[in-house]
């Protein structure tokens, strides 16, 4: 019993000196079967502590004790840090010191900023650098693998950092990656500018002029694509925000135009959809009325391009682009003769024949008829064999399904 007491009195002792040594004081209880003096001996054995004793402690108030426990798991963490990255060297074993913040850059994943290499490089830990650098590498490295797009600052700091074998491989990746996505086939097509174009598609920038002369060189906007359909939403957009910036009137017409290539008649219906009795200039009402009823010809409502058309033609008789619509609502119904009125008075306004030869070659590539597609390749030729020459094809194709 005599031996019990005194045990019991040396583990009171301690708990005491523990309570004073780790600032918990405030917790009045001196039962040894308190949770807090297992506590403080896991933190006087340098031991972790687990959640549930922080959350007791946190729920006595021990704050002090809490910090205390925290500053001695970064002061272990620390150490084994310098061990994993090599920097044993380093003498400060406070957690406190910067080279721990570079240490737990290095080890998040992240790269290190100028004035954190400079500090390595400076203190002569050139092989922690080394291994912060092969690292953050492979990080990248890795992030390709699985097709995401590496950032500017990422590029930047390969360049410089001699890693131009990682761009290169990145390139080939997104290359390959979004070749499939956009839908070129082409083996022959060369990366650039194509992973340019591309990536800037991605990251939903817009084109320069260089660029878009170069998709057009390839013949990549003149017939549907992927590539056309994102460069023409890109080119909607941006106009739709200049139109919201500035209320200028004249943005509504290009808005539309560029929705309806890029497959959206919807949304071109919905910007030319106001009240145009509020516009006094009739050239822009008539500009807004071609490319609203341009837009119902998209969705097969050929009464209301018919009406858009006309009132187009009553704001500005003069120009050609009322007559084409007119003509090409007049093909959609198979009333070639009637079209061709329409297109001649095209011509006369000024509409240019190819353009005009341009708009009756889609209608016969959109027909979804095969029968009414033949009937109109034959009207064409026997009108003129030698400008309708493409239409050939069309008789060719029934033949061969027959």
């Amino acid at each position: 019993m005599e031996f019990v007491k005194q045990q019991e009195g040396t583990r009171r002792e301690e708990f005491s000196q523990l309570k004073e040594k780790y600032q918990a004081t405030k917790y009045k209880s001196n039962s040894l079967s308190s949770p807090l003096y297992p506590i403080l001996k896991k933190l006087e054995l340098e031991q972790k502590l687990i959640d549930t004793e922080i959350n007791w402690l946190k729920e006595e108030e021990l704050i002090e004790t809490i910090t205390i426990a925290e500053e001695k798991e970064k002061t272990r963490e620390f150490a084994a840090l310098k061990v994993k990255y090599q920097a044993t060297e380093y003498e400060d074993t406070s957690a406190k010191c910067h080279l721990y913040k570079v240490l737990k850059i290095i080890d998040s994943g992240n790269s290190l900023a100028e004035q954190d290499v400079n500090f390595l490089k400076k203190r002569k830990l050139l092989q922690t650098l080394k291994i912060a650098n092969d690292q953050y590498a492979n990080h990248l490295k890795a992030k390709i693998q699985m097709n995401k797009l590496i950032t500017d600052s990422e590029i930047e700091w390969l360049q410089n950092n001699g890693r131009e074998d990682i761009i290169t491989f990145a390139q080939n990746k997104y290359f390959a990656a979004l070749k499939r996505k956009y839908g070129l086939i082409d083996p022959t097509l060369p990366i650039e500018p194509f992973y340019t174009i591309m990536v800037k598609l991605e990251k939903k920038e817009r084109l320069d002029s260089l660029l878009v002369v170069q998709l057009m060189e390839k013949d990549m906007l003149s017939r549907e694509g992927k590539i056309a359909i994102a460069y023409y939403r890109l080119e909607a957009e941006f106009y739709e925000q200049e139109y919201k910036r500035t209320g200028n009137k004249w943005d509504i017409p290009t808005v539309s135009k560029f929705w309806r290539k890029a497959n959206e008649p919807e949304q071109a219906l919905k910007i030319t959809n106001l009240d145009l009795s509020e516009i006094k200039d009739s050239k822009l009402k008539s500009a807004i009325l071609v490319t609203r009823g341009a837009a119902f010809r998209d969705i097969d409502n050929l009464s209301d391009a018919e009406i858009c058309a006309k009132k187009a033609i009553d704001c500005q008789s003069d120009s050609h682009q009322p007559y084409t619509l007119m003509g090409a609502i007049c093909y959609d119904r198979y009333e070639y003769q009637k079209g061709d009125y329409w297109f001649e008075k095209a011509i006369k306004f000024g509409a240019n024949s190819e353009d005009i030869d341009a708009e009756i070659k889609q209608v016969i590539r959109n027909e979804k008829n095969d029968d009414q597609r033949h009937e109109a390749a034959e009207y064409l030729l026997k009108k003129d064999s030698y400008r309708y020459a493409w239409a050939k094809a069309y008789l060719k194709k029934q033949q061969d399904k027959k």
